[in-house]
C-alpha cells in the first residue's frame, strides 16, 4: 500500500470514526433531553412546540443554539397561571426540522412562525424574544404588525454586529458543504469538551444553572444537525437586520427592551440605545445580570413581560389584562 493510499484510508477511518461518535452523541443527547411538547406540521417541516396556559397569547422564542428550554426551565410556570403561552423550538434548532433548501434569514424564520401562529389561533400575541429571537420578533412586527400585540424583547440583537463572540466563532462558516461537514464531524466532540468554559460565557457574569445542561435543554445544541442550524442562523442574520434596521420607526405597537449591563454576547448599548432613537416610546430596562436573564432571573423577566401585557391591554382596542396584574399583586412581584 502506498503513503497516499495509507493517508487516505486513515482519513476516512478518522472521519468516519467521526461521524460515528456525532451520531450517537446525537442519539445519547436526545434520550437525556426528549422533546417537551408536541409538532405541528407547517409545510412540509415539524415546529417543536409547547402550548400551556390559558389566557391571553404569550409567544416566546429563543436566541442562537438554543431551545424552548431557554424559557421552560423557570419562566414559563409563571406566566402559564394568567397566559397562554407558547413556546417554539425556531425552525431548525432544537426538535424544529428545517430542510437544507430552506432559508435560515430571520424573515424567513419570521414567516413560518406567522404561519405556526394562524394554525394555533393565536390572535395578536405578546412576543417574548431572547438574543437573536429578538430579532426574529422584530422581523414579525416589522412584515406581520397585524399579529403582533407587544414585543417584550430580552438581550435582543437588533442592529448587526461586526464579529461574533468567541463562543460562536466556530459557527462562521459560509459554505454550507464546509459547514455540514464540520457539523458531522468535529462540532459535537469539540462542543462536548469545551461545554463548560462556553456556557459559563454565554451566562456571565452570572452562573448557569447545574441543570440547565439537561433540564434546560443545553446539550440540544451540541446535536450535529442544530450546529449546523445555528451556523446557518449566524451567517444569514445580517443581511436581513442590514434591511430591517430603517424600518424600526414604523412600528406602533408597544415595545420593551431589558437587558443585563453584564451581557458578555452582546453589547446592550449598541442593540439598544439606537432603538431608543428610532422608537421614542419604547420601554427600556437594564438591569444587574448577563445574557441569559430568562435562565438566572425569570422572575425578573416576567415582571417585564406582565408590564408589557398591560402596555398592551391598554391600548385601544386591547385585551383587557389579567385582574391580577391590574391588582399590582400575585406571585411576579420581585421582592
Amino acid at each position: 500500500m502506498t503513503t497516499l493510499a495509507l493517508t487516505l484510508l486513515v482519513a476516512l477511518l478518522v472521519v468516519g470514526g467521526l461521524i460515528g461518535f456525532s451520531a450517537g452523541a446525537a442519539r445519547l443527547i436526545e434520550k437525556t433531553a426528549p422533546p417537551q411538547g408536541r409538532f405541528l406540521e407547517l409545510d412540509g417541516e415539524r415546529l417543536h412546540m409547547l402550548d400551556t396556559g390559558a389566557g391571553p397569547p404569550v409567544v416566546m422564542i429563543h436566541g442562537l443554539s438554543g431551545q424552548m428550554g431557554n424559557f421552560t426551565h423557570s419562566l414559563v410556570k409563571l406566566l402559564s397561571g394568567d397566559f397562554r403561552v407558547v413556546a417554539f423550538d425556531r425552525p431548525g434548532s432544537g426538535y424544529s426540522t428545517r430542510s437544507p433548501n430552506r432559508p435560515a434569514g430571520v424573515r424567513a424564520q419570521a414567516n413560518t412562525l406567522v404561519k405556526a401562529f394562524r394554525a394555533l389561533n393565536l390572535d395578536r400575541p405578546l412576543i417574548v424574544g431572547h438574543s437573536l429571537g429578538g430579532a426574529v420578533a422584530l422581523a414579525i412586527a416589522l412584515d406581520h404588525p397585524d399579529c403582533v400585540g407587544a414585543l417584550a424583547l430580552v438581550a435582543p440583537l437588533t442592529h448587526p454586529v461586526a464579529s461574533p463572540p468567541w463562543v460562536f466563532l466556530g459557527l462562521a462558516i459560509r459554505s454550507p458543504k464546509l459547514r455540514r461537514c464540520v457539523a458531522w464531524t468535529l462540532a459535537t466532540p469539540v462542543s462536548l469538551l469545551a461545554r463548560g468554559p462556553g456556557i459559563k460565557e454565554v451566562f456571565a457574569p452570572e452562573a448557569p444553572p447545574a441543570d440547565f445542561a439537561t433540564a434546560g435543554g443545553g446539550l440540544l445544541a451540541m446535536r450535529p444537525s442544530n450546529v449546523y442550524a445555528a451556523a446557518s442562523d449566524m451567517i444569514a442574520v445580517s443581511d436581513d437586520l442590514e434591511s430591517m434596521t430603517p424600518r424600526y420607526s414604523s412600528l406602533e405597537m408597544p415595545i420593551g427592551i431589558l437587558y443585563g449591563r453584564g451581557d458578555h454576547m452582546l453589547d446592550w448599548r449598541t442593540q439598544s440605545e439606537a432603538m431608543k432613537q428610532k422608537i421614542p416610546s419604547l420601554d427600556f430596562e437594564i438591569v444587574d445580570g448577563g445574557h441569559m436573564l430568562p435562565v438566572t432571573q425569570p422572575r425578573l423577566v416576567a415582571n417585564f413581560i406582565r408590564r408589557m401585557a398591560g402596555a398592551q391591554a391598554a391600548r385601544p382596542g386591547g385585551r383587557r389584562a389579567p385582574s391580577s396584574l391590574e391588582s399590582g399583586t400575585g406571585p411576579w412581584a420581585v421582592e
